[in-house]
């Protein structure tokens, strides 16, 4: 049978469903049957239209297969809206890795700030039905944002643990890495160590204590609670542990993450003690922030884009109703440097 070929597919344009149907002499909502394989139509008709699209190199445009498929194309990328200078490197690179899994499935990222305990954007996002999935940049030890995403039955991945039964997640094995690095600097002879940390409410510092905490234990040093100093996220009250830590006379000053660690060594460095002359530092997460330092940091490496990259993974497999593993843990690498000779 002959069939017209309109004068948008004559040009340099994509041709649409609407072109497929006036061409075919049929309707737009068969050629939609017809594309997406479901609603009732004939198998000759069905064989038409696909053998015209072929011809034709038809390609649906996103909205129109998320019509076809009940689908956005879309997946949310949650990032903590009170993100520091600091911090945005972290979340940057993983969103790097997540936007080049999401290209890959023909999905945009829509990126969206959620405070600790503001979930109004994220409750609209996900209402407004503009997402197939969701990524969690960070997850809390009380976390309205893991609740509300169960209760919606969205698929979701969290980057970071969560205590919650059933709840997809990624997180670098921080339990380990922080017990190893302990342990490394115990085995070099530092039994006093002093732990500065950001909010005890970030399931991501909670997990970096328990690492320092069991390695202490394994190597019988008694747990001193007044060498832990959690919610230390100011300027001001970084300076105060410091000093304290100083005071109470520690050998090591580890820092439970870089911007911590960078707050700690300007400080040193602004009352004229020595690293590691005077006193030693480490950090639990090493990153661009800390690269120029004299003498280098010893740190936990990891890589953030990767996270994202393997995150992105999990969740299109969770979209797609494939059986995924509950909770995935990723490498990392002990680097020793200046800082703790």
């Amino acid at each position: 049978m002959e069939t017209n070929i309109s004068q948008n597919e004559k040009g340099t344009g994509r041709i649409t469903i609407s072109d497929v149907a006036d061409a075919l002499g049929i309707s737009k909502t068969t050629v939609s049957r017809a594309i997406s394989g479901k609603g009732r139509i004939g198998q000759e008709t069905r064989d038409r239209v696909l053998a015209y699209i072929k011809e034709h190199d038809y390609q649906p445009s996103p909205i129109a297969k998320g019509l076809a498929k009940s689908r956005t194309y879309n997946i949310g990328w949650v990032m903590p809206g009170d993100s520091t200078v600091t911090d945005l490197p972290f979340f940057q690179r993983c969103m790097m890795g997540i936007s080049e899994i999401a290209a890959l499935h023909d999905y945009d990222v829509l990126i969206t700030l959620v405070f600790d305990h503001d979930i109004s954007r994220l409750e609209k996002v996900v209402r407004n039905h503009k997402v197939d999935g969701v990524i969690l940049g960070r997850t809390l030890v009380e976390d309205e944002r893991v609740a509300f995403l169960n209760s919606n039955r969205i698929p979701f991945v969290t980057i970071g643990s969560t205590d919650v039964d059933g709840v997809i997640q990624i997180d670098n094995n921080h339990v380990a890495a922080c017990k190893e690095l302990t342990n490394i600097l115990i085995m070099k002879g530092i039994r006093k160590l002093a732990l500065i940390g950001g909010d005890a409410g970030h399931m991501v510092n909670r997990t970096r204590r328990q690492g320092f905490e069991e390695a202490l234990k394994e190597q019988n040093i008694p747990l001193n609670e007044e060498w832990i100093y959690m919610n230390s996220d100011s300027s001001a009250s970084i300076s105060h542990s410091v000093d304290e830590i100083l005071r109470n006379g520690a050998e090591c000053i580890v820092c439970m993450d870089d911007r911590i660690c960078y707050a700690v060594l300007e400080k040193l460095r602004k009352d004229n003690v020595s690293v590691p002359g005077q006193i030693k530092v480490a950090s639990f997460y090493n990153s661009q922030v800390l690269a120029n330092n004299q003498p280098p940091i010893t740190a936990l490496q990891y890589d953030p884009k990767e996270l994202g990259r393997e995150a992105c993974k999990i969740l299109f497999e969770s979209i797609k109703g494939n059986e995924v593993e509950q909770k995935t843990l990723m490498s990392y690498e002990v680097v020793l440097k200046g800082s703790t000779l």
